[in-house]
């Protein structure tokens, strides 16, 4: 499996204000991480850069992030961002030493211990309580696993493999 280079750290939905300050949804698990920021990529939603840019400064309103990037000075340079994304070199990204990034799940193949291969996960997303991992399925509609230890307990990003155990009732529910 290939390694993304970029990591996507933020959604850049709007201008704020008059000054080239720009709104961004933080696709972090930790949005205080665009505080202490320096570098960072203006990208696609794969994260490749189109352009490389610098944070000013930073501060966190409410769910969103206000960034003021350097060389975005008004708001029609801010307004020409929207819809672009926010992406770090992986070398400067933020990780725990427990965690994963969404990106580096994606395509892995999920094996549950009673009936092996379940598919690949397509998608991970936030519900608020836990993430979810979507398991990508042939033929049959997609498989919605909570990503807690209990369920998902051995993620091997080097071999692309993630180990389950279902709870009971689970896949029924699926198929």
């Amino acid at each position: 499996m290939a390694v993304n280079q970029f990591i996507v750290i933020g959604k850049i939905t709007s201008a704020h204000g008059i000054r080239g300050e720009v709104k961004v949804y933080p696709l972090t698990d930790d949005p205080k991480r665009f505080l202490s920021m320096k570098d960072c990529h203006i990208s696609g939603e794969d994260g490749v850069p189109v352009s490389d840019s610098s944070v000013e400064n930073a501060r966190i309103d409410k769910t969103m992030v206000i960034v003021k990037l350097e060389g975005v000075n008004d708001r029609n340079a801010a307004e020409a961002l929207r819809d672009k994304y926010l992406s770090v070199d992986r070398a400067d990204a933020v990780k725990d030493d427990d965690s994963f990034f969404i990106v580096d799940m994606l395509g892995m193949t999920v094996i549950d211990d009673e009936r092996g291969e379940l598919g690949t996960i397509s998608d991970v997303f936030e519900t608020g309580a836990n993430f979810v991992i979507s398991v990508r399925r042939k033929g049959k509609k997609d498989l919605l696993i909570p990503f807690l230890k209990t369920v998902c307990y051995d993620t091997d990003i080097e071999s692309s493999v993630m180990k389950v155990k279902l709870p009971e009732g689970l896949y029924e529910i699926y198929d």
